[in-house]
């Protein structure tokens, strides 16, 4: 059995006995037989590219990009749930989610610069409560008595930022 397994050749390789002949590596069995030359593969790749779903401490945050060791993905991570391995439809995903977060991004600060710009415009204001000894007054200033005072100032409508946020 020994015997068969060291006997492996290839009879009928013409791309075998050309590579054969240029590196001299190949042994002659026999006249019509070249030896099969078997070449060291490389090791294994150890390290795994994950997408993290959570935050991990001494790893990194939600949607970060991390290369770790395959047992530390295979073993920890992926039966918690805690991190998916890199594929290209993820990627483009994620592409994907952080134009739509930088898209919101800019708009947001858009709509502050536009609400600066309105706050310039309007100045200061005053407020009238009635109050008591010391400057105390009493109630309180609501959001609503601000967004009517500058309206007022303005002539034109502007919206409660209180209420926008409770719609959304």
């Amino acid at each position: 059995m020994a015997s068969t397994a060291s006997t492996l050749s290839w009879s009928s390789s013409s791309l075998l006995q050309s590579f054969a002949a240029n590196t001299n590596e190949a042994c002659k069995l026999s006249d019509r037989r070249t030896g099969l030359v078997v070449f060291a593969q490389k090791k294994a790749k150890k390290a795994r590219t994950i997408i993290l779903k959570e935050d991990i401490a001494d790893l990194g945050k939600k949607g970060e990009l991390r290369s770790v060791k395959a047992g530390y993905y295979r073993n920890y991570l992926l039966p918690l749930g805690k991190a998916q391995l890199v594929t290209p439809v993820l990627l483009k995903e994620m592409k994907m989610e952080d134009e739509r977060i930088e898209a919101e991004k800019i708009r947001v600060k858009e709509e502050a610069q536009q609400l600066a710009i309105i706050f310039e415009t309007v100045g200061g204001f005053k407020v009238k409560r009635k109050g008591g000894k010391g400057k105390l007054i009493f109630g309180s200033v609501t959001p609503q008595d601000l967004v009517d005072i500058i309206k007022a100032q303005l002539n034109s409508e502007i919206q409660n930022s209180e209420s926008s946020t409770m719609c959304n």
